[in-house]
């Protein structure tokens, strides 16, 4: 039988997993020691109540599902009044490129429900009334778009990426990822995701779990171990 090989970065983190743990069972230890060998960092997508092996499995699979982010227009007309250095969101009518700052216009989002209900440029229509949509942003790059020392005779069109999640708009896919990483996601441990019912595991990442916990890979991570001094204790008590 092939028996693996403990690093000392692992034996390390073994070390003080169980110094903080000291009375954790066996198949508890060895899915921490699957963690640091595979160098896997679980997430948890409370949204869909999936668990990925990685932020950049859930992208992944996300993206290839259109669940992520999609292509947008907005239509850009400068106005240096409206937007400026301080100016942390703004509220962009997508029919005509007006915009109103959160630091520029006392209440902002008032504004813009009240502009693209009269937008002469809206021909959208819900029930015989305009509809009420707009784009919100609070990426840098989408604001800075917005400054201009000079107004433009004529609006002009950039392509930017909104966020399916929060429909905010994004300079780039790259930003709407780390947003999406940020403030969409939850970091587990391998062991909180074997312990969990609640929730459903990504097919790949449930299959590639219960191969590592076959019987005779779980053998082989205790004869290694037991080859190791500092964790004859709890070898010892795991086999008694």
């Amino acid at each position: 039988m092939t028996k693996f090989v403990i690093t000392d970065e692992i034996k390390t983190a073994l070390q003080q997993f169980l110094q903080e743990n000291p009375h954790a069972d066996l198949v508890t230890t060895y899915l921490c020691f699957v963690e640091k060998k595979f160098k896997l960092s679980p997430v948890l997508f409370p949204k869909e109540k999936m668990i990925y092996q990685s932020a950049g499995e859930a992208v992944k699979f996300l993206e290839k599902e259109n669940k992520l982010w999609h292509e947008a227009e907005i239509k850009i007309g400068f106005s240096n009044l409206s937007v400026n250095e301080q100016t942390k969101k703004i509220y962009i009518c997508p029919f005509t490129g007006k915009v109103f700052g959160d630091n520029t216009h006392p209440n902002p989002q008032d504004a813009i429900y009240d502009w693209v209900s009269k937008c002469p440029e809206n021909t959208e229509r819900v029930g015989g009334l305009r509809v009420k949509r707009f784009f919100v942003s609070e990426d840098p790059e989408v604001i800075k778009s917005y400054m201009s020392k000079t107004k433009a005779k004529e609006s002009i069109t950039k392509a930017v990426f909104s966020s399916v999640l929060s429909g905010k708009l994004f300079s780039s896919k790259n930003s709407v990822i780390q947003d999406f990483e940020k403030n969409y996601l939850k970091k587990l441990s391998l062991v909180e995701v074997q312990n969990q019912n609640r929730f459903q595991i990504e097919e790949g990442f449930l299959a590639f779990i219960q191969k590592q916990l076959e019987e005779d890979k779980i053998t082989a991570f205790v004869e290694s171990l037991a080859e190791i001094e500092e964790f004859s204790p709890f070898v010892e008590q795991w086999i008694e």
